[in-house]
């Protein structure tokens, strides 16, 4: 969205950018999305919970598509819907993530584990398996930012497995930044403390 100043025509950081942000209903999410927007990027939400999802997308002027993170035909039709809207993607925000609540590592389920591994970890391997490819073809580059946490470098007890899967996030980003380097595809990773009202 260009801004005017001083009669100025003044471009955001991000004008012609197209990015998709995955849990972007609220929290950590929506305030990507909206700065995003006021930088001048087409925004796409995806998220699970449908209403929150319009709700967000319609106050920031964005698009929406109800998306699970896990599932690779979601991802896929996420990049369908950013070539048929915009023609292009450029940035990847993997903000989507889970947790389980603080116990004991000896009584986590095995289905806390699969969840915080297939949310946390799956849903960036399938982010990176169907856009990257995307990236590569359309020439111009990209990025790709993962919300990880700072319990992957300062692990807390009682979720280890939740640490576990947030160190994965930053080793992983680490290695494909190197790897698609050559392509001017770039992988960071952000390690906040706590996301107020997600229970992350």
């Amino acid at each position: 969205m260009a801004q005017w100043k001083s009669g100025i025509c003044m471009t955001g950081k991000l004008s012609g950018k197209v990015a998709i942000v995955t849990g972007g209903a609220g929290g950590f999410g929506k305030g990507i999305a909206d700065k995003f927007k006021q930088e001048g990027a087409e925004v796409i939400i995806a998220d699970m919970v449908e209403e929150a999802g319009k709700k967000t997308a319609d106050e920031l002027k964005c698009e929406f598509v109800k998306a699970n993170v896990t599932s690779r035909q979601d991802w896929e039709n996420l990049v369908k819907v950013a070539d048929e809207k915009f023609g292009r993607l450029d940035c990847v925000i993997n903000n989507a993530g889970t947790t389980y609540r603080n116990k004991p590592t000896a009584d986590v389920t095995e289905e806390d584990f699969d969840k915080v591994f297939t949310v946390n970890v799956k849903s960036i391997y399938l982010s990176a398996n169907v856009c990257v490819p995307y990236m590569q073809k359309q020439g111009n580059g990209g990025s790709f930012v993962s919300i990880a946490s700072t319990a992957g470098i300062r692990p807390r007890p009682g979720l280890t497995w939740y640490n576990a899967s947030k160190a994965a996030v930053i080793n992983g980003t680490k290695t494909m930044g190197v790897e698609y380097a050559p392509d001017n595809i770039r992988f960071n990773s952000v390690c906040p403390v706590v996301a107020l009202g997600t229970g992350l």
